[in-house]
């Protein structure tokens, strides 16, 4: 059966105390919102429909670069879940199968759990995922025998008693689509809040003759973020999940407290990552690789084999083939390093690149960059650039050439040639002597005045 996803991601987030919308808040170096999208695919959803509202236009922007397949649909006023849904009703016109609506500050809903909900379709019309809650607190409560569900209750509505229940609501539907949109077209506002709520559709549906199951997950799946305070603690519970998932698959973590995670960082078996790691999105690590101590990544692939660091930093578009070092305070952008070359200190590589066992002296920086545009640097197979080389593209070095330390490169140098490019050095006999004592003389005489 096709299945349908709308995400609700119009909140404004008053509570994060900030400009930015609240699903645009990074978690694992990925906005909230991409989260709740990319646990959706397990679906394998034909369409998908994102109701934004405040800050629309960021979080459309950031949804269009994640997928621009995804339907953009906008609440402008927030007045509940229910009608956040409806909005989606003209996208999804004609539209058969289910839809299951999910929520953009919700990151932790599992590929397993969305499967349960969806199998659980084959004998319920709606179905809603619930949560036994160490503290209840001001969940809704799912008021239940067994599998069957017979209402929703929201907190400021329930009862003592209802209020007891520990079994809560979080907010996650699966049902037909038309029978989705036919209940909500009949929920109310009666209510303390004067909203209209999805939840309400589960009265509806079982007064019209319809069932409704409940499939129960962890608490920690249905973790929603509402300030600073608890995506801090998302934080943290996401990177020792990544790090405890890091583990098992066989990657070495000299001290995994340490090391963070981007929520699509992909560390082959084998691979090391010694203390203060950090990963941002686009990382590839493949098997026996080595990332050493304070580095930082993102946008970038590591071939096997190869080291990197410590204190490098690799930044997008960095592509580093098999055997290759890297080495501390050495920065690399948008440049392919290939097989066996070595870059180990202090250097600059940008736009460029670098051929097989080549090998970049200490203080090497391409010059990408005139102002305006970005230029490129060719470095051949076995070349040797001298410390302190500074490389002005666009410019080429040949295979197996040798430029000599301290030397700026205009111009393209041919193979197996030795290239210079500095001052012609001057020395004067006894001059050094003079012009100290002369400098220490002023200094004593400047002391005493």
């Amino acid at each position: 059966m096709s299945v349908s996803l709308i995400i609700l991601a119009a909140g404004q987030g008053s509570r994060m105390q900030s400009d930015l919308p609240k699903v645009l808040h990074p978690l694992g170096a990925t906005p909230l919102v991409l989260h709740a999208l990319r646990a959706g695919r397990v679906l394998d959803p034909e369409h998908v429909i994102v109701v934004v509202g405040h800050g629309g236009a960021a979080v459309a922007k950031v949804i269009a670069a994640e997928d621009d397949r995804v339907q953009i649909v906008t609440q402008t006023e927030q007045l509940g879940t229910a009608h956040a849904v409806e909005q989606a009703r003209a996208a999804l016109d004609g539209v058969g199968g289910d839809v299951v609506v999910l929520y953009g500050d919700t990151p932790f809903i599992r590929a397993e759990t969305l499967q349960a909900m969806q199998a659980a379709r084959a004998v319920h019309d709606v179905v809603v995922l619930g949560f036994e809650a160490a503290d209840p607190g001001r969940y809704g409560r799912l008021v239940a025998q067994g599998d069957a569900l017979e209402r929703i209750v929201e907190f400021k509505d329930a009862t003592a008693a209802e209020r007891a229940i520990s079994l809560c609501n979080s907010g996650v539907i699966c049902a037909d689509r038309a029978t989705l949109f036919d209940l909500i077209a009949a929920v109310g506002n009666d209510n303390a809040a004067g909203e209209y709520y999805l939840t309400d559709i589960v009265a509806l549906a079982r007064e019209r003759g319809l069932s409704a199951g409940v499939v129960r997950c962890d608490e920690a799946e249905t973790l929603g973020i509402n300030t600073r305070t608890e995506l801090a603690e998302a934080e943290t519970r996401f990177q020792a999940r990544m790090r405890a998932e890091a583990l098992e698959n066989g990657v070495t973590l000299s001290a995994p407290e340490t090391v963070y995670f981007a929520q699509d960082t992909y560390l082959g078996r084998d691979a090391v990552v010694e203390q203060f790691v950090v990963f941002g999105p686009g990382v590839t690590v493949e098997s026996g690789a080595t990332v050493r101590a304070f580095s930082h990544l993102e946008g970038c692939h590591v071939s096997r084999g190869a080291v990197v660091g410590p204190y490098a930093r690799l930044r997008p578009g960095a592509e580093l083939a098999e055997d290759v070092r890297i080495g501390n305070f050495v920065e690399v952008k948008n440049a392919q390093i290939d097989e066996g070359a070595k870059v180990n200190h202090l250097s600059y590589v940008g736009d460029a690149t670098i051929g097989p066992r080549a090998n970049l002296g200490a203080g090497t920086v391409t010059c990408n960059y005139d102002g305006v545009f970005k230029h490129r640097t060719e470095i051949g197979e076995g070349a040797f650039i001298g410390s302190s080389t500074m490389l002005v593209a666009p410019v080429r070095v040949g295979a197996q050439a040798l430029i000599g330390s301290g030397s700026v490169i205009t111009s393209d140098v041919p193979d197996e040639a030795l290239a210079l490019g500095r001052g012609r050095q001057e020395t004067k006999p006894g001059l050094g002597k003079r012009l100290m004592d002369r400098l220490r003389a002023a200094k004593a005489a400047q002391a005493k005045g």
